[in-house]
């Protein structure tokens, strides 16, 4: 029974721990109009410090201030007892606070209010408390009055002066001074104690005068209080003579007894001493004896901690600021002079006063919320925890079924509306206490927005875009996104939803513009607020300046062309050397370039060219070099480029060094561009013979430096000369240099020991390289020894790179070292690194392996950890190991796959979310424990299944044209349905560019697969999108685009998915004609206009037309039909009949010759005695009735060209060239017969 008991304890705490991790307290934004409307119990802001001494010539102030809604209300405790503030007319309240200031202007002592004080601060939800405050009046009493005989002391001999100053609060600073007021002059052998006491290690004759007085300073006061003086008189064996005083000699020649040290303080052989954690410790040893002794500090069984000991007053002082825990220990000072030494033992304790590990917090829960509140804290000893609620004991206040108490937590399970309340936890031990206030308020608050109303945010095109919604409630609101006031929320592909309410928009299009509206929603209320986004094209530069180099007195001009987007306001800056470029009179900018004119020396530099709009920018530079023009032959250096500058020459070696030579070198011409700087380059034919490797560069206006060399080195140097336009050749080599052998300079790279078997370690190495090895026959010295055991290191000499230590014990730490040696010497040692041994495979299993939380996709998994120990090697991560047991989708086939995913943690209570699931599936999974080589034994084994989810897309989606206006739709069901197919939902909508038009929907059963539909308008493009539905809801979309029908030509759909622009299209047709567009794969609404282009056409051999025959055939119709023109012309001139034409036809149309309403022209003959016959009508030729000649009814629309032509979609012309006909056949003679040769026959005969 009692196991089981237990057992049960732990279950229940298990599942307690689980509601805390769920519980997730309301983080209050700081906007004042939540903060006006939201109810929060007292909060303690600002209290007077626990031990708190007060001046007594200034009024006392007691802070205590505290916020809260409503406004808090203040009383007070002093000695534990209501402090009734009213009946104390020297006691005054402030306004709106709990700070008290107390008086004394008419009279009163400030003594008379010391005590204990602790503040009180409450409102309707709770009562927060302040520290206990300790009320003390500074003390400064006066020294007693005494008469100090005079001090005989034998010279040679210790003294010790007592101070003994008054116990003032706070205790007084002590020094010593003489009658003029001058500081005793202090030093190895004279020195104040820490007690105040002066101390002589041995007294000499001059120390002696009638004027060693203490002086205490009270720090309140300001004061500064003197001891009657002491009088020392010094007892010699012979007569003291100042002029016979010497720092070699300080006692004149007089023989002194000499004795060995004796310790003045502390006293005896050992001692103790005891010190607050963080607290600064104060050690003293002061010894006596002839010659003065030295002293010096250690700790027995370690090192004093050098980063916090300080060692003050001539060494007797030794000081450890902020001490801890591993700072005890025994403490030795040892003084020593050449007839002896002597030893003291100082043992320190080191006690804490509680401090905290895990101070509570306030916790703000809606209704029905879980929480907790955890006070943990440590000290020395350890300390005792105390709940208080409202100020008062928690076992003695109100019941409240929603807590429990648990030690140092207190638990809270669906907290209700008047929960409120402020909890006090007390840590204290005999050094002190901690107190802290943390409240439990419980709200409830409709949702609201906190943001700004209306926003306008302008966005470049294809940047990442946030848009941030901040809201606040309580419950937490749940927030979602629309776009436009339409369609379901905003989440998944490029949007995703933040916990904080920010919208992010992956990549911002053209088509993302619109107004986006949050809302957050909760059981009490909704609010929204709007943000209108507003995508800009990006400014750019598409033309950017180049490097030049121009001639002093020329012109230069950089281009800077710019591309924005015309609704933002756009400047275009200049900057030279990062600087704003003044443009003077001279400089000239327009919108596309800067002009510099005249170019002189200080025009040199690089030039930046900026656009910038409100949102974004962009900049492009280039560097402008001015040329020297030549001196001998102005005219033609103008004309000739700049160019690579020769190679220098004469190469010589000078003073040389151990490791530096100086290289001198004369440069060649610089080809009217100056040298900017030289490559000293160098091979050496030792390592790598033939292979020329850069040493270091210099400055163009060098031409002799000294190089930096390494030992045992054959070296060879050539120089390169390097100008704006590029390189010189190499000079030719130098003289052959060679370096003396040095030992190493560098330590080995990469040092690291890892076990490849479980009993050993391999300690590896990176070589030295070449130039690195600095003398021959290098070799490495190896140490290493066992971290954990205080052994003496073990070593080896190795050539190679690697040395493997055997009979190791499984995954320990080693200290491992190593050194570079050659024939001349030692290099530096390294620092010790820690290496390990081999691991082995894990002993023990992760156990309790369960699972608390499953959905669709994802399950909380929890387990219980291995001991460290047990991995038996770096711990690496706990691996879970689960596959797809089955579906619950009957008759689903699938393949089974064993999958692993690693959590690294090291909590207490490991949990980590399984992700990536099949929804409606049945799993199994156990745990193995990893480390860097092997697995442990497997966890228990555990069996889940995930809930029903959304289908995937369906498995195809084909589209077929049948019939003249109809299209046959085909699918089939789902590859992993993830739950029970219920149906399938088809929405389709016309499709013009990225424009669409309004949805229609269909639904059909689960077992229908295919569906037949009548567009209404067979020469549109539609966009179909069917999924697949369960209970959960609609499941990925399979987008479609509605076919080609046969008529509308030869139509063969080819796409070709793209990456990164441009790309080449193959496979064409010679001679045919294309139409092209780009559209996104994920949304095919997005896409380009169409274009259109035609191939060329095939190459064929050519032939000799004129052999032809359908050639000969042509040639011979247009002969007939000439001769059958000429044949018409000539009987029209043997009947008398005139054409209107003139009878010179090479005239020019006079000013009065005009047009005829039938298109023809009519012209007059010039001669005044001209018949009227020549402008009569041709004859037989029909005239209408009004006499005019009938004008045609034929037009360019009835050909097609002048009415509206049909385009189909993609741009190609569809309508069809006719002939427009006669509406009857008696009209078919009234038609223009002089356009027609053949009416013209008929006309004849």
């Amino acid at each position: 029974m009692l196991r089981q008991g237990r057992h049960l304890a732990l279950a229940l705490m298990s599942f307690q721990l689980l509601l805390w991790r769920e519980s997730v307290t309301i983080e209050v934004p700081q906007d004042p109009k939540i903060l006006a409307d939201l109810r929060q119990p007292p909060t303690i802001t600002k209290q007077s410090v626990k031990d708190y001494i007060v001046d007594p010539r200034d009024n006392i102030i007691i802070e205590c201030e505290a916020k809260g809604n409503p406004v808090p209300t203040f009383s007070w405790r002093r000695n534990g007892k209501f402090f009734n503030i009213v009946k104390d007319p020297r006691v005054t309240m402030r306004k709106r606070s709990g700070t008290l200031e107390i008086g004394f202007r008419n009279g009163g002592r400030p003594e008379d209010y010391e005590g204990e004080y602790q503040c009180f601060a409450s409102n309707d939800h709770g009562m927060a408390m302040s520290n206990k405050i300790l009320l003390r009046v500074s003390k400064a009493p006066l020294w007693p009055k005494e008469v100090l005989e005079p001090v005989v002391v034998t010279e040679g001999s210790s003294l010790v002066l007592p101070c003994n100053p008054p116990p003032g609060l706070p205790p007084p600073f002590t020094f010593w001074m003489n009658s003029m007021m001058s500081p005793i002059v202090q030093d190895k052998r004279v020195s104040k104690g820490l007690n105040g006491d002066l101390y002589f290690s041995n007294v000499m004759a001059q120390d002696a005068q009638n004027d060693y007085s203490c002086s205490a300073r009270f720090h309140f006061t300001h004061t500064i209080q003197q001891k009657n003086p002491f009088t020392l008189k010094v007892l010699t064996n012979d007569p003291y003579n100042d002029t016979s005083y010497n720092d070699s000699d300080p006692y004149g020649g007089r023989k002194v007894a000499e004795s060995t040290p004796t310790f003045l303080s502390p006293l005896g052989s050992e001692s103790s001493k005891m010190v607050l954690r963080d607290e600064q410790l104060l050690l003293e040893c002061i010894a006596a004896g002839l010659p003065t002794p030295a002293i010096k500090w250690f700790k027995k069984g370690g090192d004093l901690p050098g980063r916090k000991v300080k060692f003050e007053n001539y060494n007797k002082t030794m000081k450890i600021i902020s001490v801890s825990e591993e700072d005890a220990g025994e403490y030795v000072c040892m003084a020593n002079n050449h007839l002896g030494s002597i030893r003291h033992s100082i043992f320190v304790q080191v006690k804490a006063a509680p401090y905290w590990l895990d101070k509570p917090t306030n916790l703000v829960l809606a209704p029905e919320d879980n929480g907790r509140l955890v006070c943990r804290a440590n000290g020395n000893p350890k300390p005792s925890i105390q709940w208080l609620v409202n100020g008062q004991p928690i076992n003695n206040s109100v019941p409240d079924p929603s807590r429990q108490m648990m030690g140092d937590t207190i638990i809270f399970r669906s907290v209700q509306m008047g929960s409120s309340a402020v909890y006090q936890c007390n840590a204290s031990n005999q050094h002190g206490y901690l107190l802290a206030n943390a409240f439990v308020s419980v709200i409830d608050m409709r949702p609201r927005m906190l943001g700004p109303k209306n926003q306008l945010i302008k966005v470049i095109e294809n940047n990442r875009t946030f848009l941030d919604c901040p809201f606040f409630g309580s419950p937490f609101p749940e927030l979602r996104w629309f776009k436009n006031g339409q369609g379901s929320g905003l989440d998944g592909g490029q949007y995703r939803v933040y916990v904080n309410g920010t919208l992010e928009i992956k990549r911002a299009r053209a088509e993302d513009e619109g107004t986006y509206t949050c809302v957050a929603s909760s059981i009490l209320g909704m609010a929204e607020n709007q943000v209108r986004l507003e995508v800009k094209e990006p400014s750019r530069i598409v033309r950017a300046p180049e490097h030049q180099s121009a001639v002093r007195g020329s012109t230069a001009r950089f281009d800077c062309k710019v591309k924005f987007d015309p609704s933002l306001p756009v400047t275009v800056a200049w900057t030279k050397d990062d600087k704003p470029l003044y443009l003077g009179w001279r400089l000239r900018k327009d919108e596309e370039s800067l002009t510099i004119p005249n170019i002189n020396e200080g025009d040199e530099g690089t030039y930046t060219c900026t656009v910038k709009t409100e949102i974004d920018q962009d900049s492009a530079s280039a560097r402008l070099t001015v040329l020297e023009e030549a001196s001998l032959n102005p005219s033609v250096s103008s004309a000739l480029p700049p160019d690579r500058p020769d190679p220098p020459m004469d190469l010589e070696l000078s003073d040389p060094a151990a490791r530096s030579v100086r290289l001198t070198w004369i440069p060649g011409n610089d080809h009217r561009s100056p040298v900017t700087e030289f490559l000293v380059q160098f091979e050496e034919d030792r390592w790598e013979p033939g292979r020329w490797q850069d040493l270091a560069t210099y400055p163009g206006d060098l031409n002799s430096v000294i190089l930096q060399l390494a030992p045992f080195v054959n070296y060879q140097f050539r120089v390169v000369a390097i100008n704006a336009v590029g390189r010189s050749d190499a000079s030719q080599p130098s003289p052959k240099y060679q370096t003396s052998s040095a030992a190493p300079d560098v330590i080995p790279r990469g040092l690291r020991g890892w076990g490849s078997e479980k009993d050993n370690m391999e300690i590896i190495w990176e070589p030295l390289l070449d130039l690195e090895k600095n003398g021959p026959n290098l070799h490495y010295s190896v140490w290493w020894r066992r971290k954990d055991l205080d052994k003496e290191w073990n070593n080896v000499t190795v050539m190679g790179t690697k040395h493997v230590v055997h009979n190791t014990d499984t995954y320990v730490p080693y200290e491992i070292k190593i050194q570079a040696r050659n024939d001349v010497g030692a290099g530096p040692e390294s620092n010790a690194i820690i290496g390990y041994s081999g691991e082995d495979q894990p002993i023990s299993a992760p156990t309790e392996l369960r699972i608390s939380k499953v959905d669709s996709t994802k399950a909380n998994i929890h387990w219980k950890p291995v001991d460290q120990v047990s991995v038996r090697g770096e711990f690496k991560e706990y691996r879970l190991y689960y596959w797809r047991e089955s579906s619950h989708v009957p008759g689903l086939v699938f393949r089974k796959e064993n999958k692993t995913k690693g959590f690294y943690t090291t909590m207490a209570e490991p949990s980590a979310i399984l992700s990536d699931l099949v929804p409606f599936s049945r799993y199994k999974m156990f745990m193995v424990v990893a480390n860097n080589r092997y697995e442990g034994p497997p966890s228990n084994t555990v069996e889940f299944s995930t809930k029903e989810g959304v289908p995937d897309a369906p498995s195809f989606f084909r589209i077929k044209p049948k019939g003249f206006d109809t299209i046959h739709l085909q699918w089939d069901k789902p590859l992993e349905p993830n739950g029970l197919l219920i149906g399938y939902q088809l929405k389709y909508q016309t499709a013009n560019g990225s424009r669409e038009g309004r949805p229609r929907l269909e639904t059909f059963q689960p077992n229908v697969t295919e569906f037949t539909l009548r567009l209404p308008d067979r020469s549109t493009r539609y966009n179909f999108y069917l999924s697949a539905l369960t209970q959960v809801g609609a499941g990925e979309i399979f987008v479609e685009e509605s076919p080609f029908f046969a008529n509308e030509g030869d139509k063969t759909l080819k796409t070709v998915p793209v990456t990164q622009p441009p790309i080449t299209l193959t496979d064409l047709i010679a001679g045919a004609k294309y139409h092209l567009r780009v559209y996104s794969h994920e949304l095919s609404s997005v896409t380009s206009k169409s274009v259109t282009f035609e191939t060329k056409a095939a190459y064929i051999d050519q032939v000799d037309i004129a052999t032809q025959g359908w050639f000969i055939g042509l040639m011979c119709a247009i002969a007939l039909i000439i001769l059958i023109l000429l044949i018409v012309c000539f009987i029209k001139r043997s009947r008398g009949g005139k054409y209107p034409v003139r009878d010179k036809k090479d005239l020019p149309l006079d000013s009065v010759d005009h047009k005829d309403p039938d298109g023809s022209f009519d012209y007059q003959n010039q001669n005044k005695n001209s018949s009227d016959e020549d402008n009569k009508p041709l004859q037989g030729s029909q005239t209408s009735l009004e006499g005019n000649v009938k004008e045609s009814d034929d037009s360019l629309v009835d050909y097609g060209e002048g009415g509206d032509g049909q385009f189909n979609e993609d741009g190609s012309f569809i309508g069809q060239y006719t002939v427009k006909k006669d509406k009857d056949e008696t009209e078919g003679n009234e038609s223009s017969e002089a356009t027609s040769p053949v009416n013209a026959i008929y006309s004849l005969a």
